[in-house]
């Protein structure tokens, strides 16, 4: 079977160049159940779209007949394209861009189920996204048979992808398939050779609009052999517990190229829960790497400087833009759950 890795495919990691960044604009749906809530959503989208397009160009996938509110929340800089969508979520519904040995792009087309079919979730529309994303750039379309969310894999750029066992083989996605199955398909359609399993995610990701595992608010690399981490200084907290576990497993992990992986330690903002008193999973591992920039969440808490400072030095030369991120977290995710990038092909 011709795959992508086969013909010389593989997908860049997040800092190589981008030719633009993709997103989708908040629609009605029962994620943003209520108009002000809605406004609230397309308000916080709206403030991470203005701040990427300073850097890249940035395309803004806009519901059917919506076109005139989303001009509203935008920078008159982004790129609007009107198409049918179900949620918000570009970075689990679009594309995985991927570059060929001579810098040519192409794309993989995962299957897109509603986070495995989750009984609150809507795709009829958001399984074409991709789709649609690739016919727009004109690039050659991969279609995998792998249910997966791009928020559920984080790539180095050199051959190692990283993942977590509640999403690829969680019920719903493909727990019909075995550990080296996954692993087959994966690096068929990433251009991989080895994948780094963590058990599971942070705790508020497997609530009701959770995505059950997601690596992207765990860990993700920064440069080829080192990976930032989520931790939880503090021991009230489930993810304390569960962080420990993580950062444990990954520093005695490798990489495709044999290294051990260094593991950058970044605590978690300093609060706890959320109004209804519910253990929050707010993360700075969720950040979106851009031209020049990282789009970093903030959450008005002391340890935002923090992991300001250390993702700094983790990108050096590029500038730090704290965004606020509360919102969006409240719907289910982070800034980089609703960014997908595209390489700059050559």
């Amino acid at each position: 079977m011709t795959t992508p890795a086969s013909l010389g495919y593989r997908m860049p990691a997040e800092w190589h160049p981008h030719e633009r960044t993709w997103m989708a604009f908040p629609t009605d749906n029962p994620t943003f159940d209520e108009p002000a809530h809605l406004h609230a959503a397309r308000e916080a989208w709206a403030r991470v779209a203005n701040t990427i397009v300073r850097y890249e160009p940035v395309t803004l996938i806009v519901n059917t007949g919506e076109l005139a509110d989303a001009r509203k929340y935008v920078s008159p800089e982004v790129e609007l394209v009107e198409r049918p969508l179900d949620d918000a979520w570009m970075r689990d519904i679009g594309p995985t861009f991927l570059l060929g040995g001579n810098g040519e792009l192409a794309a993989t087309d995962w299957v897109f189920n509603g986070w495995g079919a989750q009984s609150w979730a809507r795709w009829e529309h958001d399984q074409h996204i991709a789709e649609e994303i690739t016919g727009l750039t004109g690039v050659q379309r991969f279609a995998s048979k792998l249910i997966n969310e791009g928020g559920g894999i984080h790539v180095d750029g050199e051959g190692t992808v990283l993942v977590t066992e509640t999403v690829q083989l969680g019920e719903g996605r493909n727990s019909d398939w075995t550990k080296e199955a996954v692993e087959a398909e994966l690096h068929a359609f990433l251009g991989t050779t080895k994948a780094i399993w963590l058990p599971r995610g942070l705790t508020r990701d497997y609530d009701q609009f959770g995505t059950r595992g997601h690596i992207d608010i765990v860990a993700s690399f920064v440069r080829p052999g080192v990976v930032v981490a989520h931790v939880q200084p503090d021991p009230a907290h489930p993810d304390h517990a569960v962080c420990k576990e993580l950062v444990a497993l990954l520093r005695t992990s490798t990489d495709a190229a044999g290294r051990l992986l260094e593991v950058i330690e970044v605590p978690a903002p300093t609060v706890l829960t959320d109004e209804e008193g519910e253990p929050v999973d707010f993360s700075y591992i969720n950040h979106y790497v851009a031209n020049g920039a990282v789009i970093l969440c903030a959450f008005d808490d002391p340890r935002d400087q923090v992991a300001a400072a250390v993702l700094a030095d983790a990108y050096p030369g590029r500038k730090i833009e704290l965004v606020d991120a509360r919102e969006i977290f409240a719907n289910g995710g982070g800034i980089h759950c609703i960014t997908q990038q595209q390489p700059k092909a050559g």
